[in-house]
């Protein structure tokens, strides 16, 4: 597509942003909608983000993406954060509102988007272990338990950020929330319990592809769905895990594709073409 004077621009903000496929996911969807739009990275450093944030701001930018490592610093930044955002404690979609920015975070819909359209169960009334407590599992807890969950189970190595994000969340949903000691029997006990099982950690992903969350005799049945949010491998040892089982295994590619369709929608009031920009991603990395 070639910029004009008339091209409306959006993009991704982070450091680094060279990896990243949204812009190849987004504008294959301009491109298919017929939209004068570009989405364009903006790698800035930790040290100048309100300098950035500014010039965006200033230059008409309407939108942008927010990843590694803005997510958090970003918030104060923003005249005005959505309700989700704010109990997940990162944003990662702004919209520019006739020069107002506000700010969104589409990680936890397009992960459950992607459970109900990609994986085909509902988590509303389900049991989830979710491995992790990270950035990526804070807005999947959130949103898990928005959309109804039963129960939530979350382990993480690191013991109190399993019983600080349990205790968060749990004060603001009414889905059972626990936390769990990693290893232990009751983790066990919750997966072979477990309609749904995610993994948010890095585990499965280099330098760590040859590892697994959750050991071979958890008790992972064959009625669970398992969810890795790792996309490259496309198969990590969890979900090879998960198939030998009798599982269904997806990866996390229809999560990054799927928020950033609802992105491209908050910026643009438009369908997004989730095919052609699940197929733009998968070129970008080289899957087939």
């Amino acid at each position: 597509m070639i910029v004009s004077g008339s091209t409306k621009i959006v993009g991704i903000v982070g450091y680094p942003v060279a990896h990243s496929v949204s812009p190849q996911m987004h504008n294959a969807a301009f491109e298919h909608l017929g939209l004068d739009w570009e989405y364009i990275p903006f790698e800035i450093h930790p040290e100048d983000l309100k300098k950035g944030i500014d010039g965006l701001r200033a230059e008409g930018v309407l939108g942008f993406n927010v990843t590694i490592p803005h997510k958090e610093a970003i918030i104060p930044l923003l005249d005005e954060v959505t309700k989700l955002p704010r109990l997940i404690g990162a944003v990662n979609t702004v919209k520019n509102e006739n020069g107002k920015l506000v700010g969104y975070n589409t990680d936890g819909a397009g992960f459950v988007d992607s459970l109900k359209f990609d994986a085909g169960v509902d988590p509303k009334e389900k049991n989830v272990v979710l491995l992790g407590a990270g950035g990526a599992a804070k807005a999947v807890a959130v949103m898990l338990a928005e959309t109804g969950a039963a129960s939530i189970s979350i382990t993480d190595i690191d013991e109190k950020k399993a019983d600080d994000l349990s205790a968060h969340v749990g004060s603001h949903f009414n889905s059972k929330i626990c936390s769990l000691k990693t290893g232990s029997a009751d983790l066990a006990a919750a997966i072979s319990n477990a309609d749904i099982v995610v993994n948010a950690t890095p585990i499965g992903m280099h330098p760590k592809e040859n590892e697994c969350p959750i050991a071979e005799s958890s008790g992972l049945r064959a009625e669970s769905i398992v969810f890795d949010l790792i996309y490259n491998p496309p198969e990590t040892k969890l979900m090879k895990l998960a198939k030998e089982k009798g599982a269904k295994a997806v990866n996390g590619l229809g999560m990054l594709v799927r928020q950033g369709a609802i992105s491209l929608s908050i910026w643009t009031d438009h369908d997004a073409p989730v095919d052609v920009m699940l197929k733009a991603a998968k070129e970008a990395l080289g899957i087939k």
